[in-house]
């Protein structure tokens, strides 16, 4: 891990562990008023929390933004192991895991109401956060429905189709797209996408029907030939020379993204709201066109009460709120989260959105889409770890040299190593 990453992952976790009141646990015994919550930053979950205050303006919410998913999640198990908690976290999908196997550390939301709510979200998201006793641990806030955003003077400058339907057809597969950035690059000499990480393989390995685990919950990561392809994927477009070498989120990524350093970006619907808060002086620049292959899953995320939280009525009654399919709808029209609840799917407020930054593109309709025909697959308490070993192997041979013959059997090395397999 980077020392900036640790730098601040430790920094979190002293500040939050400062900041709350002493005795901070107990689960109950709050005013019932107020309630603290921690989120990962780059969301702007400040505007959902501005929208409950609103309707509820007699509750005081604290919000922190810990850092990225990571450090949430990381910030969150030092907590938990006898630290003040929160009120409410929002764990995203791939940290989940690891907390559903400690049941024990969270409200089983039934106890609140979750079965009479149950029926308005995907079986398959909320599935995810049930423990193997029943325990109901998490409320899902939204989905990752995958897409490429574009920008379209850029990619008139290079010569390509900037009509969102010509442009999707550009890249049926993932080596179309790689050949696009090939086109791109000799057309104008700069970078077509940021990273190869985070925009080719995370995406390609979220498309298939096996990931890290079997179904019957086995690791098979490093015999998953979906995984490996996905994995040979991210190799040739690090080595093709068509990426910038920004690694997603990093101050060098948001600056390059402000200035037209890379023209295309693969943006599941949580990711709109980084670039229009990045790059707010691009709006207009930018389309969507579709992921290569069609459809997948990249994200979302949860919304769970540590057991020794003092204020979880509070917290439940704006969970309730908020993640109702209104609550979900509301919040895509504020930052274009996909909602989690199948009923808004239809809803005009959804499909007819035109989403005037990225040039009046249907974004409800472009997300939703490509989840259909998506086939889940069981998400691991390691699947995290796994992943990031895979993304850490990809960017050392982008970025630093590494050398991409061997760079497999060092990814490999080095979950074994971070799983302790």
């Amino acid at each position: 891990m980077k020392l900036r990453s640790l730098l601040l992952r430790a920094a979190a976790i002293s500040a939050l562990l400062t900041a709350c009141t002493p005795g901070g646990g107990g689960g109950g015994g709050g005013d019932g008023k107020s309630f603290e919550f921690w989120s990962f930053s780059a969301i702007n979950q400040k505007l959902t929390v501005d929208a409950y205050q609103a309707k509820r303006p007699d509750i005081r919410i604290k919000l922190t933004e810990v850092g990225t998913s990571t450090e949430t999640a990381q910030s969150l198990t030092t907590a938990l192991a006898g630290g003040k908690v929160p009120d409410l976290v929002l764990i995203q999908g791939d940290n989940l895991p690891q907390f559903v196997e400690q049941p024990q550390n969270f409200v089983d939301l039934r106890t609140l109401g979750a079965d009479e709510i149950k029926g308005d979200y995907l079986d398959w998201v909320w599935k995810q956060s049930v423990a193997k006793d029943g325990e109901v641990l998490g409320i899902p806030t939204d989905v990752g429905g995958m897409a490429v955003a574009y920008r379209t003077d850029l990619f008139a400058a290079a010569g390509l189709p900037t009509d969102r339907e010509a442009v999707s057809a550009l890249w049926p597969t993932w080596d179309a797209f790689i050949e696009t950035g090939k086109r791109y690059k000799q057309a104008t000499g700069k970078a077509f996408t940021d990273n190869a990480a985070t925009s080719v393989f995370y995406q390609a390995v979220n498309q298939v029907s096996e990931k890290y685990h079997s179904a019957d919950r086995k690791l098979v990561y490093d015999t998953n030939p979906q995984v490996k392809a996905a994995f040979d994927l991210g190799i040739k477009a690090a080595t093709a020379g068509i990426t910038s070498g920004q690694s997603s989120f990093e101050s060098a990524w948001s600056t390059g993204m402000a200035q037209g350093q890379y023209a295309a970006v693969s943006a599941p619907s949580w990711m709109l709201n980084s670039i229009r808060s990045t790059a707010p002086d691009t709006k207009g620049k930018w389309d969507i066109a579709k992921i290569p292959g069609g459809s997948g899953n990249w994200g979302g995320s949860y919304l769970a009460i540590p057991k020794r939280a003092k204020n979880p009525q509070a917290a439940w009654e704006y969970v309730k709120e908020m993640q109702s399919p209104q609550g979900q709808l509301e919040h895509f029209a504020r930052v274009g989260a996909l909602p989690s609840t199948p009923s808004v799917y239809q809803d005009s407020k959804l499909t007819g959105e035109k989403d005037p930054f990225f040039s009046g593109a249907p974004t409800g309709k472009i997300y939703t889409d490509s989840l259909l025909g998506l086939k889940p697959f069981y998400i691991g308490p390691d699947s995290a770890a796994i992943g990031q070993e895979f993304l850490n192997a990809i960017t050392n041979v982008e970025q630093s040299g590494g050398n991409p013959a061997t760079a497999w059997d060092d990814a490999l090395r080095n979950i074994k190593t971070a799983i302790g397999e």
